[in-house]
């Protein structure tokens, strides 16, 4: 049998985590199980078969996850696998609420990383749709009329800073919180930064 190996760098992950500490112990030793290396990757810890990322585990409020890198191609016989927004294409969560739900789903779970790890040495990718155009909000569009400058800032970015502020503009329902939010963002677009930056 092979020695489960913790890389010490992610455990101040664990050992910091405010909520959900007992669902991340489960985890990381269902994933560990499992032969997988383990790295912490955008203040995660990250899951890998060489250099490729499969599995990560990661935290909100009303609940913890796997993340599946690649999960739009997994079977989920299981019928488990979440599509986080309807802007992800590839990747899919596994959610949990409680340690006993992760107990009782760990040779489902183990299952899932093994078909995850296959996936990964299949050399197979998911197919990433190109969103080629992109559809603003109206309130959006009437800023450009109001502002002139911001509409060549605005198309002057990267197309993945476009569709940043595009999906962060149009995410609101009501037209009030959707102005209030292009309206805080128009002088980060005017010194051409992303969102983000």
């Amino acid at each position: 049998m092979t020695k489960i190996r913790m890389n010490p760098k992610v455990d101040f992950y664990f050992s910091n985590a405010k909520k959900w500490q007992s669902e991340f112990e489960q985890l990381r030793m269902i994933v560990l199980d499992c032969q997988l290396i383990e790295e912490l990757k955008w203040g995660c810890p990250c899951y890998m078969l060489g250099k490729s990322n499969v599995v990560l585990i990661h935290g909100f409020k009303e609940y913890c996850a796997l993340l599946f890198f690649k999960g739009a191609l997994l079977k989920d016989s299981k019928g488990i696998l979440i599509q986080q927004t309807k802007n992800v294409q590839a990747g899919r969560q596994i959610r949990f609420r409680t340690v006993r739900e992760i107990v009782e789903m760990k040779p489902i779970l183990k299952a899932y990383i093994h078909e995850a790890i296959e996936v990964e040495n299949s050399g197979l990718k998911v197919e990433i749709k190109k969103n080629t155009e992109l559809i603003f909000p109206e309130e959006f569009q009437n800023k450009f009329v109001e502002v002139p400058p911001l509409k060549i800032a605005f198309h002057a970015l990267t197309p993945g800073r476009q569709r940043a502020y595009n999906l962060y503009f149009s995410a609101p329902k009501q037209s009030k919180t959707r102005v209030s939010r292009i309206e805080k963002c128009i002088p980060q677009i005017l010194k051409g930064k992303g969102l983000n930056d």
